[in-house]
């Protein structure tokens, strides 16, 4: 991908009023920093595919690993750090456990990012 010149002001004016109605509404460091730490998670491939597959259906660590091509200890140590991050929660039917998302934000969140990158293919 080719890298656009970023644009910069030409000359150097403080917008004193933009930045009075900006700070009212600036959310405090600790929530953009789990917000931060959030797109982290979000950002590596393996987890995203989890995300993608159990944004569809809930899913067991097998189906995962069968899916995704993957061992089941690779896939279990994607899902505990998607848990801990309240991505993913699972629930125990009988032997068998199942990764679902933890709620519908997760799966907005993903589903608005990934037709953001599609928008970005079609344009």
């Amino acid at each position: 991908m080719e890298r656009e010149p970023i644009e910069v002001c030409e000359v150097s004016v403080i917008h004193e009023d933009v930045l009075v109605r900006v700070k009212e509404k600036m959310p405090d460091e600790e929530p953009v920093y789990e917000v931060s730490e959030l797109f982290k998670v979000f950002g590596d491939s393996t987890r995203a595919r989890i995300i993608c597959a159990l944004n569809i259906e809930e899913m067991c660590v097998c189906d995962l690993a069968a899916l995704l091509g993957m061992n089941q200890s690779a896939i279990s140590h994607q899902l505990r750090l998607l848990k801990v991050s309240r991505i993913v929660k699972c629930r125990k039917q009988g032997r068998v456990v199942y990764y679902s998302l933890d709620d519908a934000h997760i799966g907005q969140i993903f589903a608005m990012a990934f037709d953001h990158v599609m928008e970005e293919r079609e344009g």
